[in-house]
């Protein structure tokens, strides 16, 4: 008898096979692609001579390449250590309009007419904290067990509790644009690109000013890994300029007794002194980010072009020098990494905050008697800075931009690396003298 061929196929969201069904019941928010066991269904082809049979592999075979793995960004958030790579910045590329999901992930109604049903500003926050207890994953694809895809504007979608999936481009039709100092809990931020649509595009939901500044405040947002609440400066970390403030046309008035939003919301405990370890050249973990977050809440925003991030980076150090020495202190005291004390300071309040102006920095640096150049440390993977930014905007500017995507910007990364060698060839170099990676001579006559 001839041995059957098998292929292999993807199942069906809705699939009834018992494995799909065994999993759908343990795992109530589970969809598409979130199996904990990875699973391949095989089916005879036709003319095999045998009737179809499914297969269903236990955990075990998700090492030989299961066609159903979950995705890397659906995985829990694993807490971070020092040297371990953590998420960028937000990257908040969006799906577009939706209908809202059923139980078995499958499409239910979609309710065309424009309709903003009635909300209250404390329904808005109390169900967008219920996303941010469970840690819900960024996904432009998946849909939550409420039926809400998994992105920036699904988020915003479900905490209006409006009828369908909307995205950055659709949901400025179910609000009102207000000013800044109008803003209360439960209304958001909005930049939608038009020209390229996952290129910045984000929304955040507001939770209320940190201070009397007015200078930050806490965003409510859905982003990798998942679903956060955190200090923001306004009106977000990049593209600040482009964020609009906007109301919710369906807003309804707060029934008398209702616990209301606080300004800010649910201030967590102070974060312990995590440890030198978690400071320095070399750092990547949620601490760094913290630190930044700390210090433009305390007058340092001027320091960081973008950010911050959890990579640790010359913004950093510099931001750090510069609160410490706003306590007064110097020499060992200002070295721009966070003791005990500074970092007491910071997650208090207390000390005095970094003084408004001034320069952002020291003096340009001047390496093997080359004005401006940095360094070579500067230059390397896992490098954050604003030199690298400035490198990038001059490779453009020279014709040697090509292999830019996006940016430039401050993360060291293979664009960067290519388009330095191209500059290096072109000055007639090869082999080492043409690796990549700027020298103090490679500095000298992009910048002359």
């Amino acid at each position: 008898m001839a041995t059957p061929v098998f292929e292999e196929f993807d199942p069906a969201g809705d699939c009834d096979c018992p494995g799909c069904a065994h999993w759908r019941r343990v795992l109530p928010y589970s969809g598409t692609g979130r199996h904990p066991a990875a699973h391949t269904h095989s089916r005879l082809r036709p003319g095999g001579g045998t009737p179809m049979a499914v297969i269903v592999a236990a955990a075990t075979s998700a090492a030989l390449g299961a066609a159903c793995a979950a995705p890397a960004f659906a995985a829990p958030h694993a807490p971070p250590s020092p040297g371990v790579p953590a998420g960028e910045g937000p990257g908040t590329p969006q799906g577009h309009k939706a209908p809202l999901h059923g139980g078995r992930g499958g499409p239910t109604k979609f309710a065309g007419a424009l309709r903003a049903p009635a909300t209250t500003r404390a329904e808005i926050i109390n169900r967008a904290r219920k996303w941010v207890d469970a840690e819900v994953p960024y996904s432009m694809s998946l849909y939550w067990s409420d039926g809400y895809r998994q992105d920036c504007s699904g988020y915003v979608s479900m905490a209006w509790g409006l009828p369908g999936n909307e995205w950055t481009g659709s949901l400025g039709q179910y609000a009102q644009q207000i000013t800044k100092e109008e803003l209360q809990p439960g209304d958001i931020l909005l930049f939608h690109n038009p020209e390229n649509p996952e290129k910045g595009s984000h929304v955040v939901i507001f939770g209320g000013w940190t201070d009397y500044t007015h200078a930050s405040y806490i965003a409510y947002e859905q982003t990798p890994p998942h679903t956060r609440r955190q200090a923001t400066p306004y009106a977000y970390w990049s593209y600040s300029d482009r964020y609009i403030p906007y109301r919710y046309k369906g807003l309804a008035a707060d029934p008398p007794g209702a616990a209301q939003p606080s300004t800010p919301a649910d201030p967590k405990p102070a974060t312990p002194y995590p440890g030198a370890a978690y400071f320095g050249p070399g750092a990547n973990n949620k601490y760094v980010t913290q630190l930044g977050q700390l210090l433009i809440e305390r007058g340092a925003r001027r320091f960081y072009p973008s950010g911050p991030a959890p990579r640790w980076s010359d913004a950093d150090r510099l931001a750090t020098q510069a609160f410490q020495q706003a306590q007064g202190w110097q020499g060992q005291d200002a070295d721009g990494l966070p003791g005990p004390r500074t970092w007491e300071l910071l997650v208090s309040g207390k000390g005095k905050s970094v003084p408004a102006g001034g320069a952002a920095g020291p003096p340009a640096p001047a390496s093997h008697g080359v004005r401006g150049y940095p360094g070579r440390a500067l230059f390397r993977p896992g490098a954050n800075n604003e030199y690298v930014t400035r490198l990038g905007r001059q490779l453009v500017k020279k014709g040697f931009g090509k292999h830019y995507t996006t940016g430039p910007g401050p993360h060291w990364g293979e664009a960067d690396r290519r388009s330095v060698e191209a500059f290096q060839r072109s000055q007639g170099w090869r082999g080492g003298a043409a690796d990549g990676y700027p020298g103090p001579e490679t500095w000298r006559r992009l910048f002359s």
